[in-house]
């Protein structure tokens, strides 16, 4: 590959690419707080609310890929490790392979539970039904082209080319509030505002594409598909769709009880803080997204000295990039809703932001030594811990909310996130020690 004498491990080089994930990853969120409040003004807010589905549901279709698209950026950053450069094209072709079937698999399903999911399971209001079924079945369709993207952006990622990737992610995060913006003056309709979404979808993929061949030829190259690499793929991706589905799991239940247990109203409580809170775990998600291909490249080099030096390094930067935005946010969270929303929401939320600060600060710590776990090829371990913390955080859940109540639920989040960045960290450290057997 081009890369292969470049240090994609270098300061500067990965300084850089955290300078443009957090464009790429700051920038659309800029644009949303301009962006959110004329789309409700023009399309009302149950129309809104669908188009926010919309959102949500393209977000989760990175679920279809099994975890195939970090798979790949793992495969192929440990290819460029050991010096087997002439390997990566067998690498990339078997996983975009499986990721376009399982693209065509999951477009499928969406097409076939679309009249359930606007029917019933979402309970759409009646005058929305027919619009909102039409925008699933092109939601469905964009699928192949949703996770394939994510394939061929791993690609670039494992070779660090983190501009690249974001020069093709900003538009597109900021077309997403902008494009449907753009489309309200001629139609209000759900169904053309997710047609203009999936054009933007397709033209990122092309660019994707057209990118990836450029900077690498080789992999213009035809090549047999390898069927103990596809084992690979899917055994690595299988353990993180796990983790990726274990996690929404754990922040969703707190939602669920809280209904059940409390009320609607509450949850409103609950979730506006979190939601607003949790973004700061921006700042360690685009240190984890350049890291993870890093760490993997220096394992393969068994360099594991050069490890513990950047990781050591990451979680400083994470100290101190999250202390003064924690300290602010758990100072002035009463006034900041009081001023944002209302004096009751402050009242009844404030606290929730406080707890679920402290927890952020925690978890941003956990992101980091799960990144290097996964790097290392231990994707089982991340994974099992989910699940083990999906048995052990019901009760004590249950009991905290029914004691506390919606502070309660925040309690229990940070309680959770606190142990397992304690067990993550334990495991990280075991990883750079060389102590824990590669199994993936």
């Amino acid at each position: 590959m081009s890369d292969k004498q470049v240090n994609l491990t270098g300061g500067r080089r990965l300084t850089r690419n955290v300078v443009w994930n957090l464009l790429g990853t700051g920038t659309p969120l800029l644009v949303a707080i301009v962006a959110i409040p004329l789309l409700i003004e023009g399309l009302g807010t149950a129309r809104f609310g669908v188009l926010t589905l919309a959102w949500m549901v393209v977000g989760y279709f990175s679920l279809f890929d099994l975890g195939l698209g970090r798979a790949l950026t793992k495969l192929v950053a440990e290819k460029i490790g050991s010096g087997k450069d002439e390997e990566i094209p067998g690498v990339v072709w078997t996983a975009m392979t499986l990721m376009g079937a399982l693209g065509v698999l999951g477009a499928i399903v969406i097409t076939s539970l679309s009249p359930w999911l606007v029917g019933v399971a979402l309970e759409i209001p009646e005058e929305l039904q027919l619009e909102t079924l039409s925008a699933f079945y092109l939601l469905a369709v964009s699928i192949p082209i949703v996770i394939s993207s994510t394939g061929l952006r791993g690609i670039l990622e494992a070779h660090q080319r983190f501009g690249v990737v974001n020069i093709i992610r900003l538009p597109l995060g900021m077309f997403t509030f902008l494009g449907p913006l753009a489309v309200l003056p001629f139609s209000n309709s759900l169904s053309d505002m997710v047609l203009v979404l999936i054009c933007a979808r397709i033209i990122s993929w092309l660019a994707y594409l057209i990118v990836c061949l450029r900077l690498y030829p080789e992999l213009r190259k035809r090549v047999k598909l390898g069927r103990e690499m596809s084992k690979r793929l899917l055994s690595f991706g299988g353990w993180m769709t796990v983790s990726n589905i274990t996690a929404p799991l754990l922040l969703y239940l707190g939602r669920v009880l809280i209904i059940v247990m409390i009320s609607a109203e509450a949850v409103a409580y609950f979730v506006t803080p979190y939601e607003v809170v949790t973004k700061l775990l921006i700042i360690p998600g685009v240190l984890v997204s350049v890291l993870f291909p890093a760490f993997t490249h220096l394992f393969q080099k068994k360099t594991s000295s050069d490890v513990a030096v950047l990781y050591k390094k990451a979680m400083i930067y994470i100290f101190m990039g999250m202390l003064p935005l924690v300290l602010f946010v758990y100072f002035f969270a009463k006034d900041g809703l009081a001023l944002w929303i209302n004096e009751e929401f402050a009242l009844n939320g404030y606290r929730v932001a406080q707890f679920l600060v402290i927890g952020v600060f925690i978890n941003s710590f956990g992101h980091m030594s799960q990144a290097l776990i996964q790097g290392y090829g231990r994707p089982d371990i991340t994974a099992k811990l989910h699940l083990g913390e999906l048995v052990i955080y019901i009760p004590y859940l249950w009991l905290l909310i029914d004691l506390h109540g919606i502070d309660g639920a925040a309690i229990a989040w940070t309680v959770r996130v606190a142990i397992s960045t304690l067990v993550l960290s334990y495991l990280a450290h075991r990883c750079i020690c060389g102590s824990l057997p590669v199994k993936y």
